[in-house]
């Protein structure tokens, strides 16, 4: 095989080639984004119901809607694995950012439970931001830097807010950083 020189401008359309390829790939999966959007934003919402409204020392247990969403995400990603046929440094990229925030988003659980739950939320928050705005830049994807942007905003102003507050403004964060941009990558597949 003859060696190719490739001019800068190549290159540069070959590495646009490959932003444009993960980000089709993550369109046709924004079901990541919905999905842990839609579970987090409804257990956020219903661990508020049970600790407000219900006034239950069992609030906590809103957050077993998770569990569906951990089984169907390994199994889903395990599936699409199979048949991905090209892997890309920037799906890989992301890939390895995504696996390091859900072990740390687990490691975290097990720290707050040693430590208290009450100061839970602005750091969840502060992890969406980190996730999102780099995915968003690592995908030159706007609406995720913007939810990062704002979940930073979220997770500094939901410190001044009760606990019970701070469970609103967590599922404003979702919202921000995974529901909407995900149905933007959503009705982006679509239009492909």
């Amino acid at each position: 095989m003859e060696e190719e020189n490739f001019s800068p401008r190549d290159s540069l359309q070959v590495i646009q080639s490959m932003i444009d390829k993960t980000k089709a790939e993550l369109s046709e999966n924004s079901i990541y984004f919905l999905l842990w959007g839609w579970l987090v934003f409804t257990g956020c919402l219903l661990q508020y119901f049970l600790l407000v409204i219900i006034k239950t020392p069992y609030h906590f247990l809103a957050w077993l809607v998770i569990i569906p969403g951990i089984l169907f995400s390994i199994f889903y990603s395990i599936k699409y694995k199979h048949e991905r046929r090209v892997k890309t440094y920037i799906s890989d990229s992301m890939s390895k950012l995504w696996t390091g925030m859900s072990i740390s988003f687990m490691a975290l659980c097990f720290i707050l439970t040693n430590i208290g739950w009450q100061h839970a939320f602005p750091i969840y928050i502060l992890f969406y931001a980190t996730g999102t705005f780099i995915s968003g830049g690592i995908l030159q994807f706007k609406p995720l830097q913007l939810g990062g942007i704002i979940c930073w905003v979220l997770a500094v102003a939901s410190t001044f807010v009760n606990y019970q507050n701070q469970i609103l403004f967590t599922a404003a964060a979702i919202l921000v950083s995974y529901l909407v941009p995900g149905y933007l990558l959503k009705k982006k597949a679509y239009n492909k």
